[in-house]
C-alpha cells in the first residue's frame, strides 16, 4: 500500500512540474515572437536598483491646528487704547471673524466694544490735530487755500491779476510759434481764440505749417496740429503750451508757469506754485528754506 501511495505522490509532482514548463515555455514563445522585432542589437537599460530610503514611507498626516480665539478677558483697556495701531487692527479683525464664526451676544459685544475703541480714537486724534493746526498756524492751509466763498473769490482774483501781468510784463521778451496745416479745422478754431489773446496783451504769434516748414517742425519735434510753442528772446530753450484746442484761460495758466520757468523764478517742483504762496503752505521748498534760515539763526546766536 505503501509503495502505491509513494508512486502516486511522484507521479502527481511530475504531471505538475510537466504543466509549469509547458505554460512557461508558452510564455517564452510568445514573449520571443512579440520581442523578434527589437533586433540582435537591441539594448536596454538594467532595471534601477531600489534603495531601502527610496521606497515610499507611510505619510502621517500633520496634527490640524486650532486658531487662537481672541477674547478681552486677555486685555485691559489701558492696553487696547494704547495698542500699535496695527496690532489693534489685527485685533478688530480677530473679534469680528469671531463673531461671524460665533453669532453669540457675548462675541458681538466684544467686537462692537473694538469698534467703539476705535471710533473713540479716532475721535481724539481729530480733536488734537485741530488744536495743533489752531496752535501752530503754519499748517493751516486756510490761508492760502481758503474754503469759505469771499476767501475762495479773493483767490481768484489774486491769481488772475497775478497771471495777467506776468503775461504782460513777458510781452516783449517771448513769442508763440503756432503750427498748423491745410485742412486743419482744429487750428481755425485755435486761430480765433488766438486773435482774442493777441489783443488782449499785444504778444507775437508766428503761424507755421508743419508741411511748408518740415525743418522747422523736426527741430521742435511737432507732429499734431494745432501746436502752440512758448520762446524766449535770445534763448535756446523752450516748451509746448498746449496741442489741440485750448481754452483762453489754459493758455493764460500754462504761459505764466511757463514764462516764470524759462525765466527761472520757479523750479519745476513749484510749477504751479504763485507767487502770493512763497514761504507758507502752498510753497513745496517753504519748508527746506524755513528749516535753512533756522540753522544759520542758531550758528549767529553761538559765542
Amino acid at each position: 500500500m505503501l509503495k502505491y501511495l509513494i508512486f502516486f505522490t511522484m507521479l502527481l509532482f511530475a504531471c505538475t512540474n510537466a504543466y509549469a514548463a509547458d505554460v512557461k515555455g508558452k510564455e517564452s514563445s510568445k514573449n520571443y515572437y512579440d520581442r523578434a522585432k527589437e533586433g540582435w542589437y537591441w539594448y536596454e537599460d538594467p532595471p534601477a536598483k531600489v534603495e531601502p530610503e527610496d521606497i515610499p514611507k507611510e505619510i502621517t498626516p500633520p496634527e490640524k491646528q486650532t486658531r487662537p480665539v481672541p477674547t478681552m478677558e486677555n486685555h485691559t483697556m489701558d492696553d487696547l487704547w494704547n495698542m500699535h495701531p496695527d496690532d489693534f487692527q489685527a485685533l478688530l479683525k480677530d473679534f469680528q471673524k469671531k463673531a461671524v464664526q460665533y453669532p453669540t451676544e457675548q462675541n458681538v459685544v466684544e467686537y462692537y466694544t473694538m469698534q467703539d475703541i476705535a471710533r473713540r480714537k479716532s475721535v481724539a486724534y481729530a480733536n488734537v490735530a485741530g488744536y495743533v493746526t489752531q496752535k501752530y498756524t503754519s499748517f493751516d492751509m486756510n490761508a492760502t487755500a481758503p474754503t469759505v466763498t469771499p476767501g475762495q473769490i479773493a483767490k481768484t482774483q489774486m491769481q488772475n491779476k497775478e497771471v495777467q501781468s506776468t503775461i504782460a510784463n513777458a510781452q516783449g521778451d517771448h513769442a508763440l510759434l503756432f503750427f498748423t496745416q491745410k485742412g486743419c479745422s482744429f487750428c481755425d478754431k485755435q486761430k480765433n481764440i488766438l486773435r482774442f489773446f493777441n489783443d488782449k496783451y499785444g504778444w507775437p504769434i508766428k503761424e507755421l505749417d508743419i508741411r511748408e516748414n518740415p525743418d522747422i517742425a523736426v527741430r521742435f519735434n511737432i507732429t499734431t496740429t494745432p501746436t502752440l510753442l512758448l520762446i524766449g528772446k535770445g534763448k535756446d530753450n523752450y516748451l509746448p503750451v498746449s496741442v489741440g484746442v485750448a481754452s483762453m484761460d489754459a493758455i493764460e495758466q500754462k504761459l505764466y508757469r511757463g514764462v516764470r520757468l524759462l525765466g527761472g523764478k520757479i523750479t519745476p517742483e513749484e510749477y504751479s506754485t504763485f507767487d502770493y504762496q512763497k514761504s507758507d503752505g502752498g510753497d513745496p521748498k517753504a519748508i527746506l528754506q524755513n528749516n535753512l534760515n533756522q540753522s544759520k539763526q542758531k550758528k549767529t546766536r553761538l559765542p
